[in-house]
This record gives C-alpha cells, structure tokens and sequence, in this order.
C-alpha cells in the first residue's frame, strides 16, 4: 500500500531578509489587512535600506480573522508562495493590495509575484499552508502577542511608536550595546 507523499512546507520562520549575521534580528508578527501592518511594513522596508547588513527581518503572521475576514487566507498564500522563494514579492503585493485580498486576487497576486505552481488556487482552497499560519498565530500568543504589530527586536518585544524615528532608535541601542560587547570581549 502506498502511503501518501507529505508535502514539506517551508515554515515562515524560516524565511528572513536581510544579513543572515547582522547584529540585529527582527520579528513582526502582522496581519496582511491591516492598517497598522501595512504602514509598520513600510518603516521596517525603510530600515532595512538604512541598515543594510546590520539587520535582517522575519514576517509572521497574526491573522484578526474576528475582524478581517481574508487575512487568514492572505497568509496561506504567502506561505504557498514562499515554496518557491516568493515570500518578500508576494508580501510586499498583499501589503500593498490589503483592501482587495479575495481568493481570486490571491491567485492574480501569486502570478504577479512570479509563482508558477498551476495548484496555488487548489492548495489555497484546500487550506494546505493553514497549519503553517496557525502555528505563527500559536506562537506570538505564547509570545504575548495579542495585537499587532508587534515587533521583536533580538527578541525582546519593542513597546515604542512604529516609525522609523523610533524603531531607528531602538536599533541604534542594540547596536550601540552590540558594539559595546565586542569591545568588552576584545579586551
């Protein structure tokens, strides 16, 4: 008897941008219909430029499926994107695009960000990359996440305004306490 071939799905947690040895690492947990996200997606865009290889950034998802009713299905297909390395492109889009994130568009998106799988619509309907989701969802509530954005710096969960002023802040002082340690080991 055949047993059923499992499909490996490449968890979003494992998928960064920016300089894998950066001295600082950030996590956003977000939901792709939201307003807040949408623009904390923009700051966080604008320091990667500003930081470029001091920092590397990982998105999970937070879908408010109480009060939007495709962000949970916009994650899915960002998760069925990132198999084949379209993760950022499909992000950026569902940002971009979070007023119309119907499953039609999703697949419209998908092809716009360079996903060739002729199954998306099906494993999107199927619900494949569900699981995936709610283990990111699973996760940022053990974290203590309970609205988002919510952004981890180093893990340690940043509480200040999301701008680029004060996010700028807030990684100026771990690079600074970064610095600070390297010199301490060097002498």
């Amino acid at each position: 008897m055949n047993k059923p071939k499992v499909k490996e799905i490449i968890p979003p947690k494992n998928i960064w941008v920016g300089n894998d040895e950066g001295p600082v690492s950030m996590v956003m947990f977000g939901d792709y219909e939201s307003e807040a996200c949408a623009k904390a997606n923009e700051v966080v865009n604008k320091l990667l430029v500003k930081y470029k290889g001091q920092i590397r950034f990982n998105f999970r998802h937070f879908p408010l499926t109480k009060v939007h009713q495709h962000a949970h299905k916009a994650a899915e297909a960002s998760v069925g994107a990132a198999q084949e390395g379209k993760f950022w492109p499909m992000h950026n889009i569902l940002f971009e695009r979070r007023k119309h994130l119907g499953t039609t568009s999703l697949k419209i998106y998908a092809k716009e960000a360079g996903v060739t799988n002729k199954k998306f619509l099906t494993e999107l309907v199927d619900c494949i990359y569900g699981w995936t989701v709610r283990n990111d969802l699973l996760e940022a509530v053990g974290r203590g996440v309970r609205d988002v954005p919510a952004i981890f710096i180093n893990d340690v969960l940043y509480t200040g305004h999301v701008t680029s002023v004060s996010l700028g802040k807030a990684i100026d002082e771990v690079l600074t306490a970064a610095g600070k340690k390297k010199t301490a080991q060097r002498a």
